[in-house]
């Protein structure tokens, strides 16, 4: 199968700029394509709270009665960041991203680190989500968890080819397990606070959690631990749960992607998404609060304890929570398979990401960003061994400070436009710039040596780079502007056909060479000797061709030195211009094509990068 029909059948048929608005999506849709990052946290968020307080802390049962309020406080974070989210999402209706509203009040500098901090999260995004889905499928079936990787770069794969395929179509696929999990996940806590409150159940008996092997022996350590929780590591735990906030600033970026009227459709969406995703996670937290699901680093995780506990073993809804769970972490990759190719392109247009970044292709999705996400996050399943609490701590830093930087802009924003009702909304922003940027603060501050110092490095790194590449594109579109007032002088044009042997493919470029009219056309034959030279210099004059036969001596067989140099004392004078021409045989079988042109191909290779020097390729076909 010829490879542009294999791209067909993998991609779909390719899609016209005029297609794009049937590609948008309604509330329905949008739901789980721009939400379920944040509400898949609700899988993990409370697991990477207990991490702290159980095993870094050790505080044993202790940590139950912190859990819940700890839980309370990164709700009520979220309703902050939801409501500023509202602000900026009627204030920018073609995509308020933290780069965007940076850029257009706070300037270059600041939106160059909130598109650094977006970029890093939404990488770490998916290799957090997969990571997550994985764990979660090795929860209910433990003989998976070898080959934790592989199912990690798989998944990957999978998320990759759908998003290639399109927005809309990998917005169908996703929906549906979006919606179960949250029915599952609702089903989960109501049943489960109907045990505890109606039913009187009490927590789950970790010794014989042990002894049925479902946990550890490492869970009964965690339960006997009694030491005092100190203030760092309640902001660690902190820090860890504000987890759950990731991927809610998705739906200001992706505003463009809904139907119209764009900015409503987008703001009730940010308002279910905060509603689902703080309901669930405060439910979760109070379940967890009273039924203790100790578990140990390589154990199942605490929905899976908790759901086989609460329905009684691993029946049919025990398996379903676990395969919804698995589904919606994997599929909550999609956000940022969604937000970040849009991003790069954004900031690939303003010149500060190689401008392959800004280019659509034929299924009209920005397929290099998609590419280069999924790369990124193979790269870093790899180093973390899929591991989703070392990959954590990397995390939560780059999302606050997007936060931070996107609301500081709005709080900008609404004192130079002064829009109706601009102090209501200024006192929001405000609130929101200042408490995301006092977690920020608390998230680097608390886990810089647990790895938030990784991405505290890379940001301002990345910033540096976006500087360099955009004064990579000043000078060049520099140098191409149009300068009438400044006269050229008339270049000299000389015409070079590289002759390696006299035969009919040499005479075809002659021919085609001596059409195009250069000031000077001469043949350049290169011999190993003076006896070669001169037979060279026969056979040319047999033929009677016309054009100058120029012969270099080379006895080292430096072939390529040789022209090199040549060129080179031609265009001393900088006026003078010279076109190198090369024959080339173009033949039937595409592993003949190893057989021939090698030479010409290095050679091009050397000439590219000198000024006043053209390469020009002739095919002769067989």
């Amino acid at each position: 199968m010829r490879p542009h029909k294999v791209k067909r059948a993998l991609l779909g048929r390719p899609l016209a700029g005029h297609e794009e608005q049937h590609q948008r999506l309604g509330k329905a849709v949008a739901l789980p394509v721009f939400a379920s990052d944040a509400i898949s946290s609700t899988a993990y968020a409370t697991d990477e709270i207990l991490v702290v307080l159980l095993g870094v802390a050790g505080i044993g049962a202790g940590a139950w009665n912190i859990l819940t309020p700890l839980a309370l406080v990164v709700c009520g974070l979220l309703g902050i960041v939801v409501i500023s989210y509202r602000q900026t999402i009627y204030a920018y209706p073609s995509g308020g991203g933290s780069y965007i509203v940076s850029r257009e009040n706070l300037g270059k500098t600041p939106s160059l680190v909130a598109g650094a901090s977006l970029l890093v999260d939404y990488i770490l995004t998916v290799a957090v989500s997969v990571a997550a889905g994985v764990l979660a499928i090795t929860s209910a079936v433990p003989s998976l968890a070898g080959h934790r990787v592989l199912l990690c770069l798989a998944m990957i794969g999978v998320m990759t080819l759908a998003n290639l395929r399109g927005l809309r179509e990998s917005a169908m696929l996703f929906a549906p397990p979006t919606y179960l999990y949250i029915a599952m996940l609702i089903l989960l806590i109501v049943v489960g606070l109907y045990r505890i409150y109606v039913q009187g159940w009490g927590p789950i008996d970790v010794e014989a959690s042990v002894a049925q092997g479902i946990v550890s022996p490492e869970a009964a350590e965690l339960a006997a631990g009694t030491k005092a929780l100190g203030l760092m590591l309640l902001l660690r735990a902190f820090a860890s749960g504000a987890v759950a906030l990731s991927g809610v600033e998705a739906v200001s970026n992706g505003v463009p992607a809904f139907r119209k009227p764009e900015s409503r459709n987008a703001a009730i969406t940010i308002a279910i998404m905060g509603t689902i995703l703080g309901s669930c996670f405060l439910g979760v937290s109070i379940v967890a609060a009273h039924l203790r699901p100790y578990r140990g680093d390589l154990d199942p995780t605490g929905l899976a304890l908790m759901a086989r506990y609460i329905y009684g073993g691993p029946g049919i809804l025990f398996w379903i929570t676990q395969v919804a769970t698995f589904a919606i972490l994997i599929l909550a990759a999609n956000t940022a398979y969604a937000d970040f190719p849009r991003l790069a392109s954004i900031i690939g247009a303003d010149g500060f990401l190689p401008r392959q970044f800004a280019h659509r292709g034929n299924r009209l999705v920005f397929s290099n960003g998609v590419l280069f996400l999924a790369v990124m996050a193979c790269i870093l399943i790899v180093i973390f061994d899929g591991n989703v609490s070392a990959l954590i701590p990397l995390y939560a830093f780059g999302v606050f400070t997007g936060f931070t930087l996107s609301q500081a802009g709005m709080v900008r924003h609404h004192l130079r436009e002064r829009e109706p009702n601009w102090q209501r909304s200024l006192v929001i922003n405000a609130t929101g710039a200042i408490t995301t940027g006092i977690v920020a603060m608390v998230v680097v501050i608390a886990k810089f040596t647990q790895g938030a110092w990784l991405p505290a490095v890379i940001i301002p790194l990345l910033v540096l780079l976006f500087t360099g590449i955009n004064k990579h594109y000043t000078r060049v579109a520099e140098k191409l502007r149009i300068k009438p007032e400044e006269p050229e002088a008339e270049p000299v044009n000389t015409m070079i056909v590289l002759v390696g042997g006299l035969h009919r493919g040499v005479l075809h470029t002659l021919r085609w060479a001596s059409h195009l009219g250069p000031d000077k056309l001469v043949a350049l034959y290169v011999a190993a000797d003076e006896e070669q030279a001169e037979s060279m210099r026969q056979q040319w004059c047999r033929q009677g061709i016309e054009v100058e036969l120029v012969v270099e001596l080379d006895p080292y067989r430096e072939l390529s030195n040789t022209i090199v140099n040549y060129v080179d004392h031609l265009t001393r004078d900088e006026t003078h211009t010279v076109a190198v021409v090369i024959p080339e045989f173009v033949v039937k079988k595409w592993w003949e094509h190893l057989l021939h042109n090698q030479t010409a191909l290095f050679l091009k290779g050397r000439l590219l990068f000198r000024e006043n020097v053209a390469v020009i390729s002739v095919p002769y076909h067989l």
